[in-house]
């Protein structure tokens, strides 16, 4: 991609190696004149991009970080002498996750702003909604925030997807599914979009059709209340597991109804809905009824204990882990008021990562920045960038998704807990190997390699700034 009030209505609902490796002091001097002169949002001294992202809207809970998050690394690049000496401008406009909404803003960014790349702009409809248009202007879709196995096209050769195709998540989870809950019902709740429906025939791809005893889908134009009926139906079809692809407040408006009636199964959540500082706060706001007491509120928010989901990056509680910390410094020097109100969650980690991708695919483009030495560079050298994803970029000519693996996790307080502004969680603890596939019917297969070192400039904050 991407609330409340007295009755659960819903207001708010929704990284190489070595050429980075030199210093970002190195490239303060003037940038070779030939992109500047000739290509559009490229000027001797900026860059200039753009996204539409949900700052408000039924995606904006959670999603609303990323943006921010992401320009807190593009501060830190200008603040260590650009790329090339060329600083990068972020603009980014709320779509409030409104197709048509993005499609408006996305011709501001495009005719009024002269954006050289749209980079970042968040959801499967909203990014359906401009792709043709901006391939039709010849501009980067680049790392769109979803994983609809729709961005791999060679209709489109400018639009990449950044995050696992969503076919691999369902694939990943249904083998753990397939593993740990044989012969168990398992029922499933998603969100009726490519979303939903991708995640969901990954996950029909593994777990035997037998198993499945109902099958519940919202449509998030009209997600304004508790999800009553289908966490009925799933109850009442005797499921055991309930497998969600949900946005987070989809999680929230389904779990909420279930507690309340003693209905409590094993979820098993796309990372999409899954990240605990995010959904545990809608949790305790999307208490039902007038009649809920603080107590109650508060117990809301543990019914993220437990929960199984997978992750493509090291979990954001893994404080020793050097990717971690590195995410945490550059919120916290270069956007204080997002460090102090949200911390380091899945979100501003995301945003983080994300956006050390794309600085890494400026550098690879080398100095004479075009649209196509962009693309040229992501689809030659993106598979040795250095980023926190536990299995490589995977960008080529023919394949436009970014990672194509994660582990699953189960979040468990016993394991620990960890805390942000929002806070105390249970931990993530990790429950089966890393593995990879393909977006289609490929087999899922362990994968064995390791995470990428921190760059040295990267490094630096830690101990720097």
């Amino acid at each position: 991609m991407r609330n409340r009030g007295r009755r659960l209505v819903l207001y708010r609902p929704l990284v190489a190696g070595a050429m980075l490796l030199a210093a970002f002091a190195v490239n303060a001097g003037s940038a070779s004149g030939a992109g500047a002169a000739s290509t559009t949002g490229v000027t001797k001294s900026s860059i200039t991009i753009g996204a539409t992202v949900p700052l408000t809207g039924p995606a904006a809970p959670g999603y609303s970080e990323i943006a921010p998050a992401m320009n807190a690394v593009f501060r830190w690049a200008n603040a260590h002498g650009g790329i090339y000496g060329r600083k990068i401008r972020y603009i980014y406009l709320d779509d409030k996750y409104n197709p048509s909404t993005t499609a408006k803003l996305t011709r501001k960014l495009v005719l009024t702003d002269h954006i050289f790349a749209d980079v970042g702009s968040l959801g499967t409809p909203t990014d359906l909604a401009i792709q043709k248009y901006l391939h039709s202007q010849k501009i980067p879709q680049l790392f769109i925030e979803s994983g609809c196995n729709c961005w791999s096209t060679p209709k489109y050769p400018q639009a990449l997807g950044w995050q696992p195709p969503y076919t691999v998540d369902g694939k990943v989870l249904g083998t753990y599914i397939k593993q740990h809950f044989a012969g168990e019902k398992i029922g499933e709740l998603y969100q009726d979009t490519e979303f939903g429906q991708d995640v969901m025939k990954g996950v029909n791809m593994e777990v035997p059709k037998s198993q499945v005893v109902s099958s519940q889908t919202y449509d998030v134009t009209t997600l304004v209340g508790a999800m009553t009926t289908q966490m009925g139906a799933l109850q009442a079809a005797g499921a055991q597991v309930v497998v969600m692809a949900t946005i987070p407040a989809g999680t929230a408006l389904a779990m909420l109804p279930a507690a309340a009636v003693g209905y409590f199964p094993q979820y098993v959540i796309d990372n999409v809905g899954a990240d605990a500082p995010t959904v545990g706060p809608l949790l305790a706001t999307f208490t039902t009824l007038a009649t809920k007491t603080k107590s109650e509120a508060a117990a809301a928010k543990g019914l993220m204990n437990g929960v199984i989901t997978n992750v493509y990056m090291p979990p954001e509680n893994t404080a020793t882990n050097a990717w971690v910390k590195a995410a945490k410094a550059i919120l916290q020097k270069y956007t204080a008021t997002l460090w102090s109100k949200h911390g380091l969650d899945g979100n501003t980690e995301y945003g983080v990562a994300l956006a050390y991708t794309f600085v890494q695919a400026l550098k690879a483009a080398g100095k004479n920045l075009t649209r196509t030495s962009l693309m040229n560079a992501l689809n030659t050298k993106a598979k040795s960038f250095h980023t926190p994803g536990l299995v490589p970029l995977n960008y080529s000519k023919t394949v436009h998704y970014g990672y194509m693996g994660s582990e699953v996790v189960k979040l468990t307080a016993s394991a620990g807990t960890y805390t942000t502004p929002s806070g105390t969680w249970p931990d993530a603890k990790v429950v089966s190997p890393v593995y990879t596939s393909t977006a289609g019917n490929g087999p899922v297969k362990k994968y064995t390699g390791k995470q990428p070192s921190l760059p040295k400039e990267l490094a630096k904050l830690t101990t720097t700034g």
